[in-house]
């Protein structure tokens, strides 16, 4: 989904404005291909976000929050030495090009003002963002690339800064209208889009097939071209987010068609917002999914060998519950010693525990003595009785333990940032589940502290974020008069309303229900139980595994987790 020339012309005339004149305030860089200026503009203070990420370059203003690293980037130092109090002079961008260069005015470290530039180069796999000097040479870029002596555009500090090579291929919009036609007419019984494509630059993949489908047959196409050429030189610019059912959403500056009623095509205020609202979420769940990875490949590995050893110790289970059999076949022995026969395979005797003592045939170890074979019998059932006993015991702690670690992908699926994902696997080791690495020295986590909301009674809700912070949450934070809320049968949060002795109205119950149910494995799956109760009626049994509590004098009311009232009542 990159964002072509057009769509970025569109962009730019809508930042210069806000941005000329502007004064960066601070620089950072949450992650390797990503970078936020805080910037003064004159509508006041404003995020710009700038990705060189493959598949997700762009440039526009954010409000999404990014959680930075405890050591910044080297990239990113050096860019606050030299871009922090600098203002932006202008906002470029050579014709139909997907790059803007950000001309800057700053003061070098002796005070005197120099100019620099920040080529925001967006295209592809070779997006990089270069921050060049007064004299065009290269300070430093996010990606060097050195390609040998005889190399048209080497990337390393000092080196003279070019701008890319423009394609062999003339642009789409700097032709003129007989000159496209021109063009057209030698292509013969060329697909109109393919065509579009191979003859120029400038247009995207998506804008080709619109412009082919709008002219519908090959002696439509000019007028079709001329059309497009025409409206992107006017400036007539639609912010569209283009979503499909089981694709990820694009974004364009013009309404799509092609796709029918198969695609919906929603306008947007500005091209600033559409970036912001279609990569956000789709960057916080690829965050999250590296954050998380290790973690929940451990974890997921631990869950399916006890899944598996449970299975076993079932099985095993099974198999001790004819032991019956083994003591009734000892008995029969030693009541039928004077028949048993020295050597003999088997015994003919009569079954006195049924009814009618019918005869029946018992084998024996002719190796041994009758007494020893009574012995034997005697011996594998106790020892499946004391089998039964261990494995009983043994499956209902791995079934405690699968519970919670079922528990714990949950957290790890709703893990909101990096600083969760470590407090879950400091959790983890902490209880022995996993192990820290060899050689390496646990860091102790600093915690977010809960989710809070403010209901609209004005009670304050409490969410617990881990295991071990919802045990903190009603054991310790809580007060006995409090209620607690947790979703019936389904792993999720500990939800606190901090009452204060006041009573509670049944609007905050249902939103703190909502809240439950959202912040657990219910989340997106229609109305669920949830059950509440006073703090006080709720206890942690002794050597119980994080966040597992027993509760009672409960009442239970329907709620769905959509997020809607989540978002509402999220206290900032």
């Amino acid at each position: 989904m990159p964002l072509d020339a057009v769509c970025l012309t569109a962009l730019l005339r809508e930042l210069a404005p806000e941005l000329e004149g502007a004064r960066i305030d601070k620089v950072q860089q949450p992650e390797r291909d990503l970078l936020l200026l805080s910037v003064y503009t004159r509508s006041g203070a404003r995020r710009l976000l700038i990705s060189a990420g493959v598949g997700s370059a762009r440039l526009h203003f954010t409000r999404e929050r990014y959680e930075n690293p405890e050591t910044p980037p080297m990239f990113c130092m050096l860019l606050r030495k030299h871009l922090t109090g600098a203002r932006i002079v202008s906002v470029e961008q050579p014709p139909y090009e997907r790059m803007a260069l950000l001309k800057l005015a700053a003061r070098d470290e002796l005070g005197v003002e120099t100019e620099k530039t920040l080529a925001v180069e967006l295209m592809g796999r070779s997006s990089n963002v270069i921050l060049v000097d007064g004299q065009g040479n290269i300070v430093d870029c996010m990606r060097r690339a050195d390609f040998g002596e005889g190399a048209y555009r080497r990337l390393l500090p000092g080196m003279l800064y070019r701008l890319p090579p423009r394609p062999q291929k003339p642009c789409f919009f700097e032709l003129g209208s007989s000159e496209r036609r021109e063009l057209w007419e030698r292509a013969g019984d060329a697909e109109m889009d393919r065509w579009l494509m191979d003859s120029f630059y400038g247009l995207s993949p998506l804008i080709a097939r619109e412009t082919a489908h709008r002219a519908g047959n090959a002696s439509a196409l000019p007028a079709a071209m001329d059309a497009l050429a025409e409206s992107v030189a006017a400036g007539e610019f639609t912010p569209c987010l283009l979503t499909m059912e089981g694709k990820a959403p694009d974004v364009t500056f013009m309404r799509i068609t092609q796709y029918g009623p198969a695609a919906k095509c929603e306008i947007r205020p500005g091209f600033s917002e559409l970036l912001d609202e279609c990569y956000a979420g789709r960057d916080r769940a690829e965050r999250m999914r590296r954050a998380a990875h290790d973690t929940t490949k451990a974890v997921r590995t631990l869950r399916d060998r006890q899944a598996r050893k449970l299975a076993q110790q079932r099985e095993e289970l099974k198999k001790t519950a004819d032991r019956e059999e083994l003591r009734r076949r000892g008995d029969l022995i030693t009541a039928n010693l004077w028949r048993a026969e020295k050597g003999a395979r088997t015994l003919l005797c009569e079954d006195y525990y049924t009814e009618g003592c019918p005869q029946v045939e018992i084998r024996l170890d002719p190796m041994k003595t009758p007494q020893q074979n009574a012995a034997a019998a005697y011996k594998e059932y106790k020892k499946a009785a004391a089998a039964e006993r261990h494995l009983t015991e043994l499956i209902a702690a791995g079934e405690k333990q699968l519970d919670y670690l079922e528990s714990v992908l949950d957290e790890l699926s709703r893990a909101e940032s990096e600083k969760d994902v470590a407090e879950i696997r400091g959790e983890l080791i902490g209880s022995g589940v996993l192990r820290a690495a060899r050689g390496t020295k646990q860091q102790r986590v600093r915690p977010r502290g809960p989710f809070r909301y403010v209901s609209s009674g004005g009670f304050e809700i409490l969410a617990g974020r881990s295991n071990a912070q919802n045990d903190e949450l009603t054991m310790k934070t809580a007060r006995r008069g409090d209620i607690w809320l947790h979703t019936q049968r389904v792993h999720g949060s500990h939800v606190i309303i901090r009452t204060d002795g006041a009573p509670v109205d049944e609007a905050t119950l249902a939103e703190a229900a909502a809240i439950a149910a959202w912040h657990s494995q219910a989340r997106g799956g229609g109305k669920v139980p949830v059950d509440y109760t006073e703090v006080r009626n709720v206890k942690k049994p002794s050597g119980a595994l994080p966040g597992k509590v027993i509760y009672t004098n409960y009442r239970t009311l329907m709620a769905e987790g959509d997020g809607e009232t989540a978002a509402r009542l999220e206290s900032k």
